[in-house]
């Protein structure tokens, strides 16, 4: 399948890396043109329009910073599309645009599946994370020969939109995990626990989770650099926020972190990032939440093996 990426940012670009490291005919671009040179030197070729990828690819996959960015790019497909055409979102965004947005591709005859991803930019860069695909049973085997060689397992969720909600809960889920390690970790600072034995005993125990074991790495390092910032977490929180309000659900955590994700922002900027959010603890007990021997970045070190689709029951 001849292949168009439209984002080449923090999740894009590692993504994209992986079809291009597995052969795939791939077409980039992204409004940053040294992102675009830098991939035409490994081998891409530079796109010249939305609409151009679109005439020319198979496949046009997109993985945006906002629902905005989406509706933007999408706009520019949709006169170039049509039966045989596929649109792929790869993007964290509202279901309800994806919908909107997937009728209109399915009006030019071609189709849309949501591909977004989960497992951290580490395990983006080596094509072993994890995808929720959404969209009808046919859509997705198309795009599957994309999708086993950019993730490792990949569920088919049901009906386009069912995976943009699914990664939003995900994404909240590790907001709240985030935010109890680091109350956590200051609490046993203050009681004077060492860090890095704090460390192996939530890592040991019940307590324990994929976000301690990456985030609260570069939360002691010092790093606090996980590739992710505060503006893209608040975009997917106020999401499932959305989604509870939609549907009626009284939630009473999800609030109460957006509001110390927005303090962090107003502490930190915007755009900083996401991990960064211990230091209002920091600040407000005057501890230092560090520990020696831990990683300044995290590196998949797991072989790069081909993807494979996982079932209900299935590991």
């Amino acid at each position: 399948m001849k292949t168009g990426f439209i984002g080449l940012g923090s999740v894009g670009g590692k993504l994209a890396g992986s079809l291009l490291r597995n052969g795939i005919d791939l077409t980039v671009l992204d409004l940053d043109e040294g992102r675009v040179a830098e991939f035409a030197a490994r081998g891409a070729q530079p796109g010249q329009s939305p609409a151009a990828m679109m005439r020319d690819c198979d496949v046009v996959i997109t993985c945006l910073p906002s629902p905005a960015a989406s509706d933007a790019v999408v706009t520019q497909l949709l006169p170039e599309m049509g039966p045989g055409k596929i649109w792929m979102e790869m993007s964290t965004t509202d279901a309800d645009e994806v919908l909107r947005l997937g009728a209109l591709v399915a009006e030019t005859g071609g189709q849309a599946v949501e591909c977004p991803v989960s497992g951290g930019c580490h395990r983006a860069d080596t094509g072993n994370i994890s995808i929720f695909a959404g969209g009808d049973r046919d859509s997705v085997e198309r795009v599957f020969p994309l999708l086993k060689h950019l993730g490792r397992r990949i569920l088919h969720t049901g009906p386009l939109g069912t995976a943009s909600k699914l990664k939003v809960m995900t994404n909240y889920l590790a907001t709240v995990n985030l935010l109890s390690l680091c109350e956590a970790l200051t609490t046993m600072k203050a009681a004077g626990l060492d860090l890095a034995v704090t460390y192996e005993a939530i890592r040991a125990s019940s307590g324990n989770s994929f976000v301690h074991e990456t985030e609260s790495q570069l939360i002691l390092s010092g790093s606090r650099d996980v590739n992710f910032t505060m503006d893209l977490v608040q975009k997917d929180i106020g999401l499932f926020q959305k989604l509870a309000d939609t549907h009626g659900v009284p939630l009473e955590i999800s609030p109460l972190i957006i509001d110390i994700m927005s303090d962090g922002q107003a502490r930190f900027g915007t755009r900083a990032q996401s991990d960064r959010i211990i230091e209002r603890l920091e600040e407000a007990t005057g501890l230092s939440i560090l520990a020696d021997g831990f990683p300044t970045e995290l590196i998949d070190d797991e072989p790069e093996e081909e993807g494979y689709e996982i079932t209900r029951g299935r590991a």
